[in-house]
């Protein structure tokens, strides 16, 4: 019987890389927003069900720390959980984005109660965090990799944003402009942990399946969001 062996640092790291084109930042609703051609109510339905993605990040982040045995893992993962969340009320990621949610015109109340989520992106979302919930902890930090990808994505919206919504300012983007940072790096030392925890073939093929899934749900969640906003 023939072995399959384990592809190499640069091998593994490359087949995950390789995953870059499916990132939702070639969707075409991504496109037409950083062309400026979104109206006003698609900006609404976007920010209101990304929302729902941004309050679900602590629990999914919660499940991965959950299922992990390791400390010196749960250590560096339970930042990302205070990251949105905030140290304290009023403060953090999850909060950074309701200042994008009024700034688009969206009052608090509307985005809290999820009136505009739609059932696709419900679905997207709560299957990313039975993902996290049920996988292995190392599935589940491999679904994240799509981290390695964001870092220039917010970076473009940022200016394009500016550049073709006039309402909105650089202050409303504090969501984008403080996470560019602070993903690169996380994206560097997730990716870390991915190589160095997935030794086997078996055990890397099923961290390029996680990632490809998490490919999956962001492009759903906006495939979701392009059909409601059509339907206005």
């Amino acid at each position: 019987m023939s072995t399959v062996h384990p592809m190499s640092p640069a091998e593994f790291t490359g087949a995950l890389r390789g995953l870059a084109h499916r990132y939702w930042g070639s969707h075409p609703f991504h496109q037409r927003m950083h062309a400026g051609e979104l109206a006003e109510h698609e900006l609404k339905l976007w920010a209101a069900n990304r929302w729902y993605y941004q309050c679900q990040l602590p629990q999914k982040d919660a499940a991965v720390i959950s299922n992990c045995p390791l400390p010196e893992i749960r250590r560096v993962w339970l930042d990302r959980i205070i990251y949105h969340d905030g140290a304290v009320e009023g403060e953090g990621g999850a909060e950074r984005w309701l200042r994008l949610c009024a700034a688009v015109g969206l009052d608090r109340a509307e985005v809290l109660d999820e009136r505009h989520v739609s059932p696709g992106v419900r679905f997207a979302v709560d299957a990313y965090v039975t993902f996290a919930r049920t996988k292995p902890w190392v599935e589940a930090v491999a679904s994240g990799l799509t981290e390695m990808f964001a870092g220039h994505l917010m970076q473009q919206r940022v200016a394009d944003v500016l550049a073709n919504y006039s309402w909105i300012s650089r202050a409303d983007l504090a969501y984008f402009t403080n996470r560019i940072d602070k993903v690169s790096g996380e994206g560097k030392d997730t990716l870390d942990i991915v190589v160095r925890h997935c030794v086997t073939r078996e055990q890397q093929e099923k961290a390029v399946a996680a990632l490809s899934f998490k490919c999956d749900v962001l492009w759903s969640m906006l495939d979701a969001v392009e059909r409601a906003a059509a339907k206005e």
